[in-house]
């Protein structure tokens, strides 16, 4: 989780004219190196949407592409109770959605802290206990007089799983700190199904979803203009509606009752666009980030763009400074040596310092980092922060660009979530921006722009609540929901 805050008062640019002239000169080479051209930006958007073509293909490419199953529109019609879960790395999110009929929903949620060991048990029915334990709890609070039939229910799982069907999900391999013996290679709806038939709760578990497809989903049955669902966050991704004739990995796998016409949801994973950098451009602080990252050649596009990485290139940035020898001189710099020290809040709290002197950077970097900083440096600094911020959110909406262009979409809606779109300093204006230079537009205001970002919904409590109730429509009509 990036964690930015609350929105600041707007922040104030300082001048220039006090910094010294070689501290400039190598502020404009940095400057100049995280300065994305309108016509890289376009030369990104055509290499991004072979790649993705690329990645539904049988062959496949660096780009998953992963069929979302589901494969109808929701109509904002869908009307019930349905449940939602999500189990994040410290809390599971539990959420009755209840859909209205007329593209609007009501939701009401809880939050179960995660017992420390669960984590790391090596019991691995523990897990899923407390989850089926903590669902009772929620049905049993929310429907005191009991509940009439099943209630269905969608999980949003974030970890790495392999889907043949929207019903099941084969767990790849654990992240965010989860390390729990025999659940690799295993269905984790299966295992949760058991714990709820063992404890008798009127709830059956119909749909595994991916946070992103729960955005697109749940944004597109409240606005019917959604195009995509995207998310600006620790990481980068997207998802859309595609057609089952255009996914020829899928070609001769599916039932007779998933036409070629049908249309499916595509979890893009698309972090790992360009891994043979071939398109995007990286300066040397890029390829810092990269030879020293867990997993050097991989997510090459999420390197450059996402909220884990941010505050990593302004170390970097700042460290050459230094090492030139114009900055910090003398300073002890032992926790700024540290990878990962600064997490997207730094440069996020640095360019919305409204401060003329930037006195809430200084007392930043001397109560969290322990060295002083001159006016001048700090200066250089937040210019750095301003182009890094810019950079990846010019960047980042290439994604969009690629999927629009791809499916003949000249207008609509993207619904944005993440904490980099909601709380990152004139993210979203530079998003638009770098969206209008791809296209060339000449209209000057975003609000009017043929393609715009917009708030999303709740992707993984309402979108995962939307997903169940057109899954229990399928599976009520007897049709099938993944491969045959």
């Amino acid at each position: 989780m990036v964690h930015l805050g609350p929105k600041k008062p707007p922040a104030r640019k300082g001048s220039m004219v006090d910094v010294p002239p070689e501290l400039l000169k190598s502020l404009n080479v940095i400057e100049e190196s995280f300065t994305v051209k309108p016509d890289t930006l376009r030369a990104v958007v055509k290499h991004f949407i072979s790649e993705l073509n690329k990645g539904l293909s049988k062959q496949g490419g660096n780009i998953p592409m992963i069929p979302g199953w589901v494969m109808t529109y929701p109509t904002g019609k869908e009307k019930g109770d349905y449940i939602a879960i999500d189990l994040g790395g410290t809390n599971l999110r539990v959420v009755l959605v209840k859909l209205a009929g007329d593209s609007t929903f009501d939701t009401t949620q809880s939050k179960y802290k995660l017992p420390d060991h669960i984590r790391t048990t090596q019991n691995r029915d523990e897990l899923f206990e407390f989850i089926a334990k903590s669902l009772k709890d929620f049905v049993e609070e929310m429907f005191p007089e009991g509940v009439t039939g099943t209630l269905p229910l969608g999980f949003t799982f974030s970890y790495p799983a392999s889907q043949d069907k929207i019903n099941e999900g084969i767990l790849q391999r654990w992240t965010k700190g989860f390390d729990i013996p025999n659940v690799e290679g295993h269905d984790v709806v299966g295992l949760l199904n058991e714990q709820i038939t063992k404890m008798n709760i009127p709830i059956e578990v119909v749909a595994l979803i991916n946070d992103t497809t729960g955005t697109l989903v749940a944004s597109l049955y409240s606005d019917p203009d959604t195009k995509m669902g995207v998310i600006f966050g620790t990481g980068v991704n997207g998802a859309y509606y595609d057609v089952v004739k255009d996914i020829p990995k899928l070609e001769g796998k599916l039932a007779d009752d998933i036409p070629p016409e049908s249309v499916m949801a595509i979890n893009c994973e698309y972090g790992s666009f360009d891994n043979e950098h071939v398109a995007l451009p990286r300066n040397k602080y890029d390829v810092m980030v990269d030879e020293q990252s867990p997993r050097p050649g991989q997510q090459a596009f999420e390197k450059m763009t996402s909220g884990y990485y941010l505050g990593e290139l302004l170390r970097f940035a700042m460290l050459d400074l230094h090492d030139q020898g114009l900055i910090l001189k003398g300073a002890d710099l032992t926790k700024l040596k540290q990878a990962y020290i600064m997490d997207t809040s730094y440069p996020a709290r640095i360019e919305e310092d409204p401060f003329e002197n930037l006195e809430n950077t200084q007392e930043l970097f001397k109560k969290d980092l322990g060295f002083e900083t001159t006016v001048q440096e700090r200066k250089i600094i937040r210019r750095i922060c301003e182009v890094i911020g810019a950079r990846s959110a010019r960047l980042s909406v290439c994604g969009i660009a690629a999927i629009c262009q791809k499916r003949g979409y000249e207008t609509g809606h993207i619904a944005a979530d993440g904490s980099v779109w909601q709380r990152y300093p004139n993210f979203k204006d530079k998003a638009h921006e770098g969206l209008k230079d791809i296209y060339d537009w000449k209209e000057t205001d975003p609000k009017k722009y043929p393609i715009v970002i917009v708030d999303a919904e709740d992707g993984s409590g309402a979108g995962a609540g939307v997903i169940a109730a057109l899954t229990e429509q399928r599976l009520s009509a007897g049709k099938s929901v993944g491969l045959k």
